[in-house]
């Protein structure tokens, strides 16, 4: 390519005449496409997540979802302990928009139940429905055999919990608690307790006898027991707090959770770097009998930082409570005795976060993944913890790819997923330190990850000066002095973090598809991870003035520009923008605010009116209430900044979008129509936030492409 644009520019010089310009620009623009990728390509691989370690035979189960065909695959050790077989245990063959999540294990690793149809607010509101069934989406209970063969429906509900005995599945139903009986294929459903709230979060104790949950009640929640003989329900040490996250003692006596002081007032996407300190507690099952094993500090790690992890609260060997802290501002594992007195710190180190938790079944093994000492990427680490519950963190994965969600299965052996810049997450064990794949079979043999570039880590200021890192997609071929159109991407979240390959969420796994997608059309491309995003620190978190209280990201997304345009490889009257959700929000403000910067952008489901969005989460917000806040709210968005919008855009938003009311996109149209500015819409009747049709997603990355093309140009002129 890069031979051909110098020729190109030889002959055009030589021949002097604009025909030949015309003509030669042509065929290097035909050469280009004939030479990218498809988008189709781009997410052809299967997206792995889910990885969940069975109770015994070293089993390991996963969900993969290849071009929208979603389904539960199967590992388990082969007879000479140094190999795996892996299988795909269910076979649904259509893009139908229902995912399947939540694999339950029975405890002798036969079976899995797992659920089928998207969870989205399903309780309170129809089941998302954007393969317009005639009849409605259903969230539904199905079992199916480790070994394959045909799965069988146990009915609606979600949240399955499988007993210890593996004879019933409690799970949620309506915001109810149910129960079926797993040894019996003619048993129908039961209805175990009618309560006020909603029914979330069971846990088992060991021995079976009794079901913990949680009992949210939108403005307090109680940690709730159910007991299986008599069938009574009991509210232990009930307050007016949220009580939340139950963990059963070895010995079924006790739970221990996190008890949090509620703050009514506090509203998302504005800063919260310190609250009323919360605490873990431990209440006697029989007793009733309650006692504060540990409380945060005021200050500094005072509001709960959760991991993202099934469970926050871990108890191990040594009767002992681990769990995440941000004492020094970034959240690291601590444990505490379950009696009560000092906590000691099982992740030791400065400037990383730990992210994904998981105990092994024996309670003497504790792996997570972090960025520490790599802090755009994520490798694995083990802590063996002695008879005292306590040990030192060890490093077990490392170099340039990234390692995620680790699970301990019930041989030892670690599995984690694992990813890197050119192939997408997929599950693996860790092998006499190294990583062996489960199912490498899964993989197309034509997916095109070898022609991938890698994004090189990139350190830029913001337009106030604080640092902020980005991933840089080159493409290839740049002769020297050619200056390509570029492009700056914004995640959303936005306490999300972008990083040096594939991610191990869906979503931001399709945006990373989609950066290389752009990459292979000639773009430029840079990934940035703004202010309020995670991984570095609690203070870049949670940041000063972002979001819906002063936009103070803006900052990012102009030096994002700035940093492109600066550079000799970009034509600086060629960079455009894009992202979805608070992505699409930032790519809003910046075609608002900097349309003389920012010259196209691709706004995907974004925020326009802070007004609008705060009630999604916080439903006692009202604007008519909170005047100034308001006020400071709208100066925010978007929205107060039309009048100075010029730059065209293309607006894409699915109408059943239970996370960016679809409402915020319809007050944008109406803005830019009076504006006269130029403005294109993808709109996808009854699709959520997060598209759940994979024809969806190609359709609006095909849009979006084909949008910059037209109005970037993608491939450069002589």
């Amino acid at each position: 390519m890069a031979n051909m644009q110098g020729r190109t520019r030889a002959v055009s010089r030589l021949i002097g005449g604009l025909s030949a310009i015309v003509l030669l620009f042509g065929a290097a623009f035909a050469t280009a496409q004939q030479q990218a990728l498809t988008i189709e390509q781009a997410l052809s691989a299967p997206f792995t997540s889910g990885l969940s370690a069975a109770p015994a035979k070293g089993r390991l189960a996963w969900t993969a979802n290849s071009d929208g065909r979603r389904n539960l695959w199967v590992a388990e050790p082969a007879s000479d302990c140094k190999s795996y077989l892996s299988r795909q245990v269910t076979h649904y063959t259509e893009d139908d928009g229902q995912e399947l999540s939540t694999p339950q294990w029975t405890p002798d690793a036969a079976a899995i139940v797992y659920v089928r149809g998207d969870a989205l607010q399903g309780e309170t509101h129809p089941v998302p429905n954007p393969a317009w069934f005639p009849m409605g989406a259903e969230q539904q209970l199905w079992i199916v055999s480790a070994s394959g063969g045909q799965p069988r429906l146990l009915g609606p509900g979600h949240a399955p919990a499988v007993a210890p005995d593996g004879k019933i599945l409690a799970y949620v139903l309506k915001g109810q608690l149910w129960s079926i009986h797993l040894d019996n294929p003619a048993a129908k459903p039961q209805q175990l307790l009618q309560t006020r709230g909603s029914v979330e979060t069971l846990r088992w104790s060991p021995d079976g006898a009794h079901l913990a949950f949680v009992s949210d009640r939108d403005d307090h929640s109680f940690i709730a027991v159910y007991t299986v003989a008599s069938g009574a329900v009991a509210y232990l040490d009930p307050s007016t707090d949220l009580d939340s996250n139950p963990v059963w003692s070895p010995d079924s006596t006790r739970i221990a959770f996190l008890r949090i002081a509620p703050d009514k007032d506090a509203l998302l996407f504005v800063a919260h770097r310190a609250a009323l300190p919360w605490s873990i507690r431990i209440v006697d099952v029989t007793t009733g009998k309650a006692h504060e094993v540990w409380r945060a500090e005021e200050g500094v790690g005072s509001a709960y930082r959760e991991t993202d992890s099934e469970d926050q609260l871990h108890w191990t060997l040594g009767d002992r409570i681990v769990f995440p802290w941000e004492m020094d501002g970034w959240l690291h594992l601590w444990s505490a005795p379950a009696k009560g007195g000092a906590a000691k710190e099982l992740s030791p180190g400065s400037s990383f976060e730990v992210e994904h938790v998981s105990l092994g079944a024996d309670r003497k093994t504790l792996v997570f993944d972090s960025n520490q000492n790599d802090i755009d990427r994520r490798h694995v680490w083990r802590v063996s913890l002695d008879a005292d519950g306590l040990g030192k963190a060890a490093q077990i994965t490392s170099g340039e790819g990234i390692e995620t969600q680790p699970a301990v299965a019930s041989d030892g052996v670690i599995a984690v997923l694992r990813s890197d810049a050119r192939i997408p997450m997929r599950a693996a064990v860790v092998r006499d330190n190294s990583l062996v794949d489960l199912a490498p079979q899964a993989i197309p043999a034509d997916f095109p990850g070898a022609r991938f570039v890698a994004p090189q880590q990139v350190i830029f200021p913001a337009a106030d000066g604080l640092e902020i890192h980005g991933q840089l997609f080159l493409p290839s071929g740049i002769a020297p002095g050619e200056r390509r159109p570029a492009l700056a991407f914004f995640h959303g979240g936005s306490q999300r973090q972008m990083l040096l390959g594939w991610h191990y969420m869906e979503y931001y796994s399709n945006s990373y598809a989609m950066n290389q997608y752009l990459c292979s059309l000639g773009y430029v491309v840079l990934s940035v991870n703004y202010r309020s995003g995670i991984g570095y620190g609690l203070n870049f978190r949670e940041a000063l003035n972002y979001g819906a209280s002063g936009a103070s990201e803006f900052n990012d997304v102009m030096g994002a520009g700035l940093y492109l345009k600066g550079r000799t490889d970009v034509d600086g009257s060629r960079i455009g923008s894009w992202g979805g959700s608070y992505g699409g929000y930032l790519t809003a403000l910046a075609l608002g605010r900097a349309s003389s910067l920012f010259a196209a952008g691709v706004d995907m489901h974004g925020v326009h009116d802070w007004n609008t969005e705060l009630p999604t989460f916080s439903p006692n917000y009202d604007p008519r209430q909170h005047a100034e806040t308001a006020r400071l709210a709208f100066e925010s968005s978007p929205i107060a900044s039309v009048s100075t919008w010029r730059s065209p855009v293309l607006l894409i938003h699915g109408d059943d979008d239970r996370n960016v009311p679809f409402a915020e996109t319809e007050l944008l149209v109406e803005a830019l129509r009076r504006q006269k500015v130029e403005f294109e819409e993808l709109i996808f009747p009854d699709e959520t936030h997060d598209f759940l049709i994979r024809r969806d997603w190609v359709r609006a990355y095909t849009a979006s492409a084909g949008f910059f093309n037209r109005k970037l140009r993608a491939v450069p002129g002589p």
